[in-house]
């Protein structure tokens, strides 16, 4: 009788010292299922400058996780996409669009974190830019001429502008309105084709704030010119579109609960404990990353699946 009095006594103590316990045993149950962690990064700049970008990420995220972390650049959004649905990769920095294409392909991923602006905002815009040498300084005046879109599962780069020029009355079809159209394989591909006059204009993506000499405060055109691939006294920037959620981090819905939140933790403690990395990976100056939900996206996802329907609504 003693004994199991006592043995009572010590489950009801146990239980009482250990309400945290479980929990910080779980913290560390993802280890035994996740052994490495794979990145997808979306194409739109060189293999080297992509990989070179993510460098420190890599190694910052690999010793957070105590795992190895892996990057698997894609030559195009839609190698990204299917690496997330297929199972072989386990979470990307996608724009809006290509969140929305593979959550309509596969339902799999979820998103965790969204950019935030230096004034608080989580959204950017389309632009479509012009040499300031073709005298080609809006919409109209590109009528007969030739434009680069940059990749199908591009937000910026193809979704939302070729919505906003069908809703104008423009129809894409060659020799329409554009002589001709294409896509330059990503954001800063078609920069490059429409300085080198491959085409006369290109859609890219940018924050639409800070100073424009410097291409704005993030973006493509930011990194060109930090790059010293482009100069913004060289070219117009004829259209903008309406702001645009900036696209998520998201991972495969089936990641262990408790470790999407310690990605998430590590993804919105970077721009504070290392802001040189966080503007190496999303290309400029802003603040940091918020939690992101899906009703971010839900517009972007209507808009998907009403192309994907043939434009019916």
């Amino acid at each position: 009788m003693l004994r199991r009095t006592i043995a009572r006594m010590a489950l009801v103590a146990i239980a009482g010292l250990g309400i945290a316990m479980p929990n910080a045993s779980r913290a560390e149950d993802w280890k035994s299922t996740v052994k490495e962690f794979r990145v997808g990064i979306l194409g739109g700049e060189n293999t080297a400058d992509r990989l070179k970008k993510y460098d420190g990420f890599q190694r910052l995220l690999q010793e957070k996780l105590g795992i190895p972390v892996k990057l698997f650049p894609a030559a195009d959004y839609a190698g990204v996409m299917q690496g997330i649905a297929a199972g072989q990769l386990d979470a990307a920095s996608f724009g809006a669009s290509g969140f929305a294409g593979a959550w309509l392909d596969c339902k799999c991923i979820e998103p965790v974190v969204v950019p935030q602006e230096t004034d608080g905002s989580t959204y950017y815009y389309s632009v479509m830019v012009t040499r300031k040498d073709s005298g080609i300084d809006s919409i109209e005046k590109m009528q007969g001429h030739s434009l680069a879109f940059a990749d199908p599962n591009s937000t910026s780069g193809y979704l939302i502008p070729s919505a906003t020029l069908k809703s104008k009355g423009i129809d894409l079809a060659d020799g329409k309105y554009f002589s001709r159209t294409g896509f330059a394989g990503g954001h800063e591909q078609g920069v490059v084709a429409m300085l080198n006059k491959q085409y006369d204009g290109c859609v890219t993506w940018t924050s639409g704030q800070g100073d424009i000499a410097e291409g704005y405060s993030r973006g493509n055109l930011h990194s060109m010119v930090a790059k010293n691939m482009l100069k913004m006294s060289d070219v117009n920037i004829i259209w903008q579109s309406g702001k645009i959620p900036n696209g998520p981090w998201a991972v495969r819905i089936a990641m262990p609960a408790d470790f999407k939140k310690v990605f998430a933790d590590f993804m919105l403690d970077l721009p504070k404990s290392h802001k040189d990395v966080y503007d190496a990976v999303e290309q400029g100056s802003g603040v940091g990353y918020v939690p992101a939900t899906m009703d971010l996206y839900k517009d972007i996802i209507e808009l998907r699946a009403s192309e994907k329907r043939g434009g019916r609504s």
